[in-house]
Order: structure tokens, then C-alpha cells, then sequence
């Protein structure tokens, strides 16, 4: 809807405009903030835990308070 997207502050990121609510983690869907997220293929993702556990060190959070399954 054309009025609806007027409504919504445009940002950028990752070289590209986004609504503010449509900049969100691929994984676990979380609303992002441009420029203090992740990023990996094109794609925003949220630094802790999602990104961390996707694609950091092998071994990030295995067993610990920081544990993540996904």
C-alpha cells in the first residue's frame, strides 16, 4: 500500500534502503539497527547469537551459558 510506505523511516545498510521494520535478522527475525549488525551473503543478521553461531569459530558457544541450537 503506497500511503502505508511513507509512514515508515527509510534506512540504510548493506547498500541498500530498508524500511526500518523490514531490516531484520534472516534468521531469527529480530529488528536490526543499520550499521551495528552482521552481515553475511548480502544478508543482516543479528551479531549475538545468530551470526556468532552460524558463521564464527567452530565450537562458539557449545556447551555453555552461551549455547545456541539452531
Amino acid at each position: 500500500h503506497p500511503t502505508l510506505l511513507k509512514c515508515f523511516h527509510r534506512v540504510t545498510s548493506l547498500s541498500r534502503d530498508w524500511h526500518r521494520p523490514c531490516l531484520k535478522c534472516e534468521k531469527c527475525n529480530k529488528t536490526l539497527v543499520a550499521g551495528s549488525h552482521a552481515e553475511h551473503g548480502g544478508k543482516p543478521y543479528c551479531n549475538n547469537p545468530c551470526y556468532s553461531a552460524l558463521f564464527g569459530p567452530k565450537g562458539f558457544g557449545r556447551g555453555g551459558a552461551e549455547s545456541h541450537t539452531f
